[in-house]
């Protein structure tokens, strides 16, 4: 992958950025989906002390034994700081760190794949925490070289978004807040499994995340994995992780559903809907089931995931839950 794709594969998948200018808008949301990158190991050793962590970039690194100024290299990072309680510790954030609102006032240490070293120095961290597929290697390398402990997580599912919660949890004194939040998450989770599981028939579902082309979502990949646990069936499923469908191949499939992600501007997501309307041979047209969905919960690797989750489960199978605010359309 070059690093103008990687750019903006990661920019769009885990950080709800929203790029402008020239770009083809389509290219943008395809490439956007490319990617989720692998969870680190679990840490070592204990938080009362100077502990060595396992990491995947650096084989061990010290941290000091309960860090009170962190950078946080990504928005998905620094929404999981907040959610463990630890906003009074964060010292810096990156661009486009817009959730919680409160995360808007701390100052900036540029974009996660252009990070502004001094400025970083200048907050005076005694910690930062990464995502290894998203910042760049050499800037962590960069960071370590002058002493800078940098801990790295990688979530790319439900599952590894409630390991590194924990992790993190251990590593920060915040256990008992991560065990919480992936109680929690644990308990939706399975809500939305028993509500479903008895479903008499499994929709078959389109998500489209590209425009132009119509790109979707294969079987390895986060959003098959959340269809499938909202009781619905991925029609694109296969081992292409993001395969790309003509206009007749979409129609030849006969969703039961179609479901086109917001990643691009409004009035295109609105265009692309009344498009797909003029197909009446489709089932999701003739029964009005194409919905646009808000990406913001779906794209990073939080704890808002299982929001995600919730909301896909209702436009698969509304029948069993309870009406909602008529957010999702």
């Amino acid at each position: 992958m070059t690093p103008l794709y990687r750019h903006f594969v990661l920019c769009n998948l885990f950080f709800g950025v929203r790029p402008h200018g020239p770009m083809k808008w389509g290219i943008v949301a395809f490439l956007a989906c490319l990617v989720f990158p692998v969870l680190s190991p679990a840490l070592a050793g204990s938080p009362s002390a100077a502990a060595p962590v396992s990491d995947p970039i650096k084989e061990h690194i010290s941290v000091s034994p309960q860090p009170q100024r962190i950078v946080a290299l990504a928005p998905s990072i620094t929404e999981i700081l907040f959610s463990l309680g630890l906003s009074h510790r964060v010292v810096g954030v990156t661009r486009f760190s817009d959730y919680p609102p409160e995360a808007t006032t701390l100052p900036h240490v540029g974009s996660y794949v252009q990070l502004d070293i001094e400025k970083i120095v200048s907050l005076k961290p005694d910690l930062c925490i990464a995502i290894r597929d998203g910042n760049p290697e050499s800037v962590i390398n960069r960071l370590e070289s002058i002493n800078l402990p940098v801990y790295t997580v990688n979530p790319q599912n439900l599952s590894s978004v409630m390991e590194a919660l924990l992790e993190l949890g251990r590593l920060l004194d915040a256990e008992s807040q991560a065990e919480k939040i992936v109680s929690d998450m644990q308990a939706r989770v399975e809500t939305v499994r028993r509500k479903v599981a008895t479903a008499p028939k499994k929709p078959g579902v389109f998500f489209q995340i590209g425009i132009s082309p119509i790109v979707s979502v294969g079987s390895h990949t986060f959003i098959n994995e959340l269809i499938t646990l909202s009781g619905g069936v991925n029609l694109a499923a296969g081992d292409t992780p993001y395969p790309r469908f003509s206009r007749e191949a979409v129609i030849h499939l006969k969703p039961d559903i179609l479901i086109i992600t917001s990643m691009t501007r409004q009035a295109v997501f609105e265009a692309v809907k009344r498009e797909w309307e003029q197909w009446t041979a489709i089932p999701a047209v003739q029964n009005g089931r194409i919905y646009l969905v808000d990406s913001n919960i779906l794209d990073r690797p939080t704890p808002r995931l299982v929001e995600g989750l919730e909301m896909l489960a209702r436009l698969i199978h509304p029948e069993r839950f309870e009406p909602t605010n008529g957010k999702d359309r």
